[in-house]
């Protein structure tokens, strides 16, 4: 079995969400060896993962599950450890179904991209090719609508972003992986973007845009996060 703990401080005078520094406590080599075993008889089902376990200005403990299956756990400044084991023991049985929830997700989030395969040369020649053939025309036909004309576009094999608009140079990236969507979703993107070279933020004007150029963005998104996850 392999778990290990982190143990973070909130900087003082620091912001308790954005701005937590990681910082080596001093702390009694007996009592983290008695605080270690007992972390670990609370949580035997605990495999290849971390415990993070990070204190903040906050009036309660607790956790999420990140990406990578590891277990974050907020705490106040100043409760004692033996509180923390208490806390994470008492939910065992949440973690264990969260950590499988988690994996499950990410096997369909690898699924999904893994369709269309970039690894050599020749496939990522061709998925170039079809992404020009798909989103130029869109782009050039959204654009004379909307008045506005992006200096560059290009194309990333991107996981977490479907586009990325640099709104200082006013170019535009696409998703390699925008081939796995419908058409009409890919449109939608490709509106999305556009939109940003009118408006940098997602406030209620950039909102009104979408819905005066592309009336079925609601929709389109839904369908895009459904084509992630249930694939």
């Amino acid at each position: 079995m392999v778990a290990f703990l982190v143990w973070d401080q909130a900087v003082a005078g620091s912001s308790p969400v954005t701005s937590t520094k990681r910082i080596p406590l001093k702390i009694d080599f007996q009592w983290d060896l008695f605080f270690l075993r007992h972390i670990m008889e609370a949580c035997v089902f605990l495999i290849d993962m971390a415990i993070q376990v990070t204190y903040r200005r906050t009036r309660r403990l607790s956790m999420r599950i990140v990406k990578n299956g590891d277990v974050h756990v907020s705490a106040p400044i100043g409760i004692p450890k033996k509180e923390v084991v208490r806390f994470i023991g008492e939910h065992r049985e949440w973690i264990a179904e969260a950590r499988k929830k988690t994996n499950e997700s990410q096997k369909r989030r690898a699924d999904f991209y893994n369709q269309l395969p970039l690894k050599t040369k020749e496939q990522a020649d061709e998925a170039l090719r079809r992404l020009k053939a798909l989103i130029e025309p869109m782009v050039d036909l959204y654009s004379e609508k909307m008045g506005v004309k992006p200096s560059a576009l290009s194309y990333k094999a991107m996981v977490s972003r479907w586009g990325v608009c640099n709104v200082r140079n006013r170019s535009i990236c696409f998703s390699a992986y925008l081939l796995l969507l419908p058409e009409w979703c890919v449109e939608h993107v490709v509106v999305h973007e556009l939109c940003h070279l009118l408006e940098p933020s997602h406030n209620a004007r950039f909102h009104a845009l979408m819905d005066k150029f592309f009336t079925r963005w609601k929709e389109a998104r839904k369908v895009t996060i459904s084509s992630v996850r249930m694939s």
